[in-house]
C-alpha cells in the first residue's frame, strides 16, 4: 500500500484593500541594472588568452572605464543636439507664413513678366530703329534722285499700321453692305 502524496500549493496572497483592486496599474519599471558577477570575473592574462570574439562578449556586461563613458556620454549629448537643430530647422511651417510666401512667389513672378515684356518692347524698338536708318543710308545713297524716290516707295523706312481699325461710319457702312448684297447690280447699272 503506497500512500499517496498530495502537493499542496502556497496559498494565494490575500487582497488588503478594494481599492488596491480597482487601481490595475502596474508598479513601475526600474531601471536594469546589470549586476557584476564576481565568480565569473577575469583577470587580464585571462581575458589576453580569449579569442577576440569570447572577449568582446565578456567585456559587454562589464562597466566600461572612465575615459570611454566619458566619450559615450559626449557622443549622445552630440546626438541629441544634432536632433533639436534638426527639428528646430525642420519645424511645421505655419499656414499664414505659406500664404505670404505665395504672394511673394506670385508677386516675384508678375515683376519678371513685366522686365521681360518691357525687354522685348525695347529690343523691337532698337530693330525698327536700325532697319528704318539702314533704309534711309541706302536710300541716301542711290546715284540719282529718280532711282532713290523709286525705292523709297518699294521700301518704305519705317512700316505704317496698317491695322487702322473700321474708317466708316453708320451710313457708309449701311450703303457698302447694300453694294455688296446686290447680285444682280440693280443699284449699280445704269438706264440709259
Amino acid at each position: 500500500m503506497s500512500a499517496k502524496k498530495e502537493a499542496t500549493l502556497p496559498p494565494l496572497k490575500a487582497k488588503k484593500n478594494k481599492s488596491e483592486d480597482d487601481d490595475d496599474t502596474p508598479p513601475p519599471k526600474e531601471k536594469f541594472v546589470p549586476k557584476v558577477w564576481t565568480s565569473f570575473q577575469k583577470t587580464e592574462s585571462d581575458l589576453r588568452k580569449m579569442a577576440p570574439q569570447q572577449r568582446s562578449r565578456y567585456l559587454a556586461y562589464e562597466e566600461p572605464p572612465k575615459d570611454i563613458a566619458a566619450v559615450q556620454g559626449n557622443t549622445l549629448k552630440r546626438l541629441r543636439d544634432l536632433k533639436k537643430g534638426y527639428e528646430k530647422e525642420h519645424a511645421p511651417i505655419p499656414g499664414e507664413v505659406i500664404t505670404e510666401k505665395d504672394k511673394h512667389a506670385k508677386l516675384i513672378g508678375q515683376l519678371k513678366a513685366a522686365e521681360a515684356r518691357n525687354r522685348l518692347r525695347i529690343m523691337r524698338l532698337r530693330y525698327q530703329a536700325n532697319r528704318a536708318q539702314e533704309i534711309n543710308h541706302l536710300i541716301s545713297c542711290q546715284p540719282s534722285a529718280l532711282k532713290s524716290v523709286r525705292l523709297q516707295a518699294l521700301v518704305p523706312a519705317t512700316q505704317e499700321n496698317r491695322n487702322k481699325g473700321d474708317t466708316l461710319d453708320k451710313l457708309d457702312r449701311h450703303r457698302v453692305e447694300g453694294l455688296l448684297e446686290d447680285t444682280q447690280g440693280l443699284l449699280t447699272n445704269r438706264i440709259t
